[in-house]
């Protein structure tokens, strides 16, 4: 049989491109007996059908202005959006990750009902919250997010999850956290890097798990597939991800059963970075009506369209051997 040469990267996650099926590569928890990955492959836990137009969520860091007046005369005028009340307006955002101290409860709070006075008249849906891998203590998490339930109710209703509140180390920091996933999805997000170390959450009580192509493709999808047979929830998120990076970025979004949606936050640091992709690729750079798209990838590979991008690449220059 002659197999093509020339297929899309995620036609060849199963039969017959790979070698051997997860089993291989990847080992069930002790207390799921349910969950087994003989005869699996990561194609068998991938969206179906593809979502190619995605739900944006937008990074809200802790300087960022919140609103025109607040910005003053910060206000930069080089074309893009200064403060986060334009960047609603403009992108039509509908999801907002909110960036905290996790070391100012008073502070985290205030932060985030200020977010949520700026995006919900304004008809933002989501909210997350980020403690940003500071907190060792999950009453403080517990605390902050009974505050909001009690004070808050809308915000409340509308937060999709807690991201990494605790230290990365995982192995260092083995923080029962059980209190607060029972209040709230909790995700892995830092720590997310190895299945093994997915494995180790959930053991202490985390529910979600974040990917990120960063981590490398292979170690995302081992993560979503272990994630997915445990029952974790799912999302995919940036790390300021540029030019072709962002293509592969949304191809895993588009093929992850994410709770909602992808973050994807380059548009927002430079966004004149990838002009040249996206003039082949335009809805995956700018955000509409609060969603991105990868429709327009195609072909073989990750669909680049490498091609039709007139992206110009420095010269090699000669190096005097010794």
């Amino acid at each position: 049989m002659a197999w093509p040469t020339r297929v899309p990267t995620y036609l060849t996650y199963e039969r017959p491109w790979m070698n051997h099926d997860l089993s291989a590569y990847l080992t069930p928890a002790a207390d799921a007996p349910a969950a087994s990955f003989r005869g699996k492959y990561p194609a068998d836990f991938f969206r179906q059908p593809v979502e190619t137009n995605l739900l944006a969520w937008h990074l809200v860091g802790g300087l960022d202005f919140l609103t025109v007046a607040e910005a003053g005369a910060a206000r930069l005028t080089d074309g893009h959006p200064t403060s986060l009340d334009e960047w609603v307006e403009r992108d039509g955002l509908k999801a907002l990750k909110v960036k905290l101290r996790g070391n100012d409860a008073a502070w985290d709070f205030d932060r985030l009902q200020a977010v949520a006075a700026v995006g919900l008249p304004r008809g933002v849906e989501l909210f997350t919250a980020d403690f940003n891998c500071t907190v060792t203590d999950p009453a403080y998490v517990n605390a902050v997010l009974d505050r909001v339930k009690a004070a808050l109710p809308e915000l409340w209703s509308r937060l999709s999850y807690v991201e990494q509140p605790f230290p990365y180390e995982l192995e260092a920091h083995r923080i029962d956290v059980h209190s607060v996933s029972d209040r709230c999805p909790l995700f892995l997000d830092e720590s997310a890097h190895d299945w093994r170390l997915v494995r180790l959450g959930r053991e202490l009580g985390w529910t979600g798990v974040a990917l990120k192509t960063c981590k490398t493709q292979t170690g995302a999808l081992l993560s979503l597939c272990w994630a997915r047979a445990h029952g974790m929830q799912l999302m995919v998120q940036d790390l300021t991800n540029p030019m072709l990076a962002q293509l592969t970025h949304l191809l895993l979004a588009a093929h992850t059963p994410t709770i909602a949606g992808v973050e994807t936050n380059g548009m927002q640091f430079y966004p004149a970075a990838s002009a040249p992709e996206a003039m082949v690729h335009p809805d995956a750079y700018r955000r509409r009506h609060g969603r991105v798209g990868c429709a327009s990838l195609r072909g073989p590979g990750f669909g680049y369209r490498l091609a039709e991008i007139d992206r110009p690449l420095p010269l090699l220059r000669a190096v005097a051997p010794g």
